[in-house]
C-alpha cells in the first residue's frame, strides 16, 4: 500500500473540490484546475479533507494511488498558492527583456530569442533573471525547462541560463600539457 496515498489533504480556505465520476475538479482563488483519475481510484471528501482510497490490489493500482494523490494535492496547492520558478541568466551580454507578455532573450547568438507565454503561464523578468509562474505545477516547470533548454549552462565559467536553486558544477580550467 502507498505511504503517499494513505495521507489526507487537507483544503486550505475558498479551495473546493468536485468529483464526477473519475474527473477531480479543483477551484480556488487562482483558478481552476481538473483532471482525470484512474477508475482503480475512490476519491472521498468530508470536513475539508480530500482522501483518494485505492479499490484494487494489483501493483500497478499501488502505484498509481501515490501518483494521483500527489496530483491531487499539487493541484490543491496550485489554485492556493501557484507555483513560480525563477531561471538565472549569467553571461557577458545575456538579457532578458519583457515584450508585452512575452520575454526577449538575449543569450549570445547572433539573433535575440522571443519567448512567447503560453496560456496559464505569467512571465516577468529582472535584469538576469526570469521568473515563470502559474496554478499547474506541470506546466510551469514544462515551459521553464524549455527556456532553460535554450542555453544549457557551460561548466567553465557558468554561463547559460540555470534555475535560481540548481548547484551548477564547476571544472576547473582546462591546462595544457607541460
Amino acid at each position: 500500500m502507498s505511504r503517499i496515498g494513505k495521507s489526507p489533504i487537507t483544503l486550505p480556505a475558498g479551495v473546493e473540490v468536485k468529483v464526477d465520476g473519475t474527473l477531480v475538479t479543483v477551484k480556488g482563488p487562482k483558478g481552476t484546475l481538473s483532471r482525470n483519475i484512474s477508475k482503480d481510484l475512490t476519491v472521498n471528501i468530508e470536513n475539508n479533507v480530500v482522501t483518494v482510497v485505492n479499490n484494487s490490489t494489483s501493483k500497478e493500482a499501488n502505484v498509481k494511488h501515490g501518483l494521483y494523490r500527489q496530483l491531487i494535492n499539487n493541484m490543491v496547492v496550485g489554485v492556493s498558492e501557484g507555483y513560480k520558478k525563477t531561471l538565472i541568466i549569467n553571461g557577458v551580454g545575456y538579457k532578458a527583456i519583457m515584450k508585452g507578455s512575452d520575454v526577449e532573450l538575449g543569450l549570445g547568438y547572433s539573433h535575440p530569442i522571443l519567448v512567447k507565454a503560453e496560456e496559464g503561464i505569467t512571465l516577468s523578468c529582472e535584469k538576469n533573471s526570469v521568473t515563470v509562474s502559474g496554478i499547474d505545477k506541470e506546466q510551469v516547470g514544462q515551459f521553464a525547462a524549455r527556456i532553460r533548454d535554450l542555453r544549457p549552462v557551460e561548466p567553465y565559467h557558468a554561463y547559460g541560463v540555470y534555475y535560481s536553486d540548481e548547484v551548477v558544477r564547476r571544472k576547473e580550467i582546462k591546462s595544457g600539457k607541460k
